[in-house]
């Protein structure tokens, strides 16, 4: 690394770089990268977009707005494809782990949320069922039927924004929503999901390719906004807005962006809306952020300034009361050498009349 940095215009062996300092700057799973005389954040395996992967990616779905992305596809992408056309890494077709979040609100229950499929028959879903509880289902083993992880948490469809993180290690299932605290499950079926096919949100057109308990949910749609989407380091929402030429996705319906992910009182402000004929977009991800340090260095020198000005003043004001102490004993002792003389001479003046007295009465 010493030798690279040596060759490297305008890098230097043993310096720090930016990221050492700003690199806590890049949010959402955002790399740090380091640049000529700055760094950029790359939020290639993030779900969110902007200088510091901060942005949100969000979408208002109709009931028949449908985004498939396609796992197998991912096998026939071009070798030397540059790394900002690629915004994830292909994934295995055998999983042992996954690490699901996304944030949604709707008024719709039921719903399917997400829809993961297998070409043997195996799927992982995210749901809001009739009682508006939110369940994931794993069916991990084709011969048996789903299991069913309800959270205790309820009262989804009330137009709020929810927040939802599923982590998977084996037959180990942790949930997390929103603010509530974690809540674990263990699965007692085969731990492998095996020949992962594709990831569906919203309508599914197709009912063949969905198990049959989840048919008829799935004709119906969803409604409602999905926000920061991401299975594994796949980012279906960001790719179908961002990169529909470059991804293997598929749009079927109208696509609407919307900030419907913030929390603002109004989330549907602005909307564009995005048909499958006009997908187009750039992700603003690898910009140089060379104006962020220099408005580091004047923060920074503004307050040394400030510091120094600080200490200036109060060596000021410290001499200036110094200055008045010393002219106040001087009046002092002035005062007190004007008031000796006098006494000294009442006091010989006392004695002279006391022994002028005392001649007297001698004589007398």
């Amino acid at each position: 690394l010493e030798e690279r940095a040596r060759i490297t215009p305008g890098v230097q062996a043993g310096c720090p770089g930016h990221c050492s300092t700003y690199g806590s700057l890049c949010q959402n799973f955002g790399r740090c990268e380091e640049g000529m005389k700055s760094f950029s954040c790359n939020c290639g395996s993030s779900a969110y977009t902007g200088a510091f992967c901060n942005e949100e990616v969000s979408v208002r779905f109709k009931s028949e707005t449908s985004i498939r992305y396609n796992f197998e596809d991912e096998t026939s992408v071009e070798p030397n494809r540059s790394s900002s056309s690629l915004f994830s890494i292909i994934p295995d077709i055998t999983s042992r782990a996954e690490n699901i979040s996304l944030s949604f609100r709707t008024s719709q229950s039921p719903a399917l949320l997400l829809y993961v499929s297998s070409s043997l028959r195996e799927y992982l879903a995210l749901v809001l069922n009739k009682q508006d509880e939110l369940e994931v289902r794993y069916k991990l083993d084709s011969s048996n039927d789903a299991e069913i992880l309800k959270s205790k948490v309820k009262n989804f469809s009330n137009q709020q924004l929810h927040s939802v993180s599923i982590s998977r290690t084996a037959d180990g299932v942790t949930l997390q929503i929103d603010k509530h605290h974690k809540e674990d499950f263990n699965l007692t079926s085969d731990f492998e999901f095996n020949g992962i096919k594709s990831l569906i949100l919203g309508r599914i057109h197709n009912s063949l390719e969905v198990d049959p308990e989840l048919a008829q949910l799935g004709s119906l749609g969803f409604s409602g906004c999905l926000s920061a989407v991401l299975f594994n380091s796949i980012s279906p929402v960001k790719a179908a807005l961002l990169h529909p030429d470059t991804s293997p996705v598929s749009i079927t319906g109208p696509l609407i962006r919307s900030s419907c992910g913030s929390t603002s009182v109004n989330p549907y402000a602005a909307e564009t809306t995005n048909h499958l004929s006009d997908q187009s977009g750039s992700e603003r991800t690898g910009q140089p952020l060379a104006n962020a340090v220099r408005r580091d260095s004047a923060l920074i020198g503004g307050v040394i300034a400030a510091v120094i000005f600080g200490i200036v003043s109060a060596l000021v004001i410290l001499a200036r009361v110094l200055y008045r102490r010393r002219g106040t004993c001087q009046n002092q002792e002035v005062k007190r050498q004007g008031d000796t003389p006098g006494l000294a001479f009442t006091n010989t003046t006392s004695s002279q009349n006391g022994l002028a007295e005392n001649q007297k009465e001698y004589f007398i």
